[in-house]
């Protein structure tokens, strides 16, 4: 069985033997079996604490190189009428810690009844559809794909520069 135990990130060029097509759990989960889309059982030693994002290129011990595809899955979309709707339902998710992606007026969470009765109840639209999830990595994580700021951490996440409040302004992701 292939063993993929490097994410070489994303390599547009890379030339790929295949394609990895997994929902946002398997992305997110470490040391697990897999198979590829065209259906070779191969094994995942990812690192830990990184979710594989679409586009990443894995390689094999013995060299072959395989892409990642977000698969699309059961996902929950609201949709908001006005930027200051969305922000006030993002804030009730994230205050939930709910994981989301937030688009242009709308906000993506995995299923979840709770959670989509309090999106409508603050008047935004709710429908289940299929879509790939990719919500955001978190202000502070070392791969917060798509938003990350260019610049290396220590361990600690300290930059070697002076202090920067995130909320001030001046330290902004590109």
């Amino acid at each position: 069985m292939r063993k993929f135990t490097e994410n070489l990130g994303p390599l547009p060029d890379a030339v790929c033997a295949g394609q990895l097509s997994l929902d946002y759990e398997s992305r997110t989960r470490a040391r697990r079996r897999v198979v590829t889309d065209d259906g070779k059982e191969a094994a995942l030693f990812p690192e830990r604490g990184r979710t594989l994002a679409e586009g990443d290129v894995l390689r094999a011990t013995d060299g072959t190189l395989v892409r990642v595809h977000c698969r699309p899955e059961p996902v929950c979309t609201a949709r908001a009428p006005d930027a200051l709707l969305l922000a006030h339902a993002c804030f009730h998710l994230g205050n939930r810690h709910a994981a989301v992606q937030i688009g242009d007026l709308w906000v993506r969470i995995l299923p979840d009844p709770v959670l989509e009765d309090m999106l409508r109840g603050l008047g935004l639209e709710v429908c289940a559809e299929e879509a790939p999830f990719v919500p955001e990595g978190g202000a502070y994580s070392h791969a917060a794909a798509p938003h990350g700021h260019g610049h290396a951490h220590d361990r600690d996440g300290n930059t070697g520069t002076a202090p920067s409040n995130p909320y001030s302004g001046t330290h902004r992701n590109g």
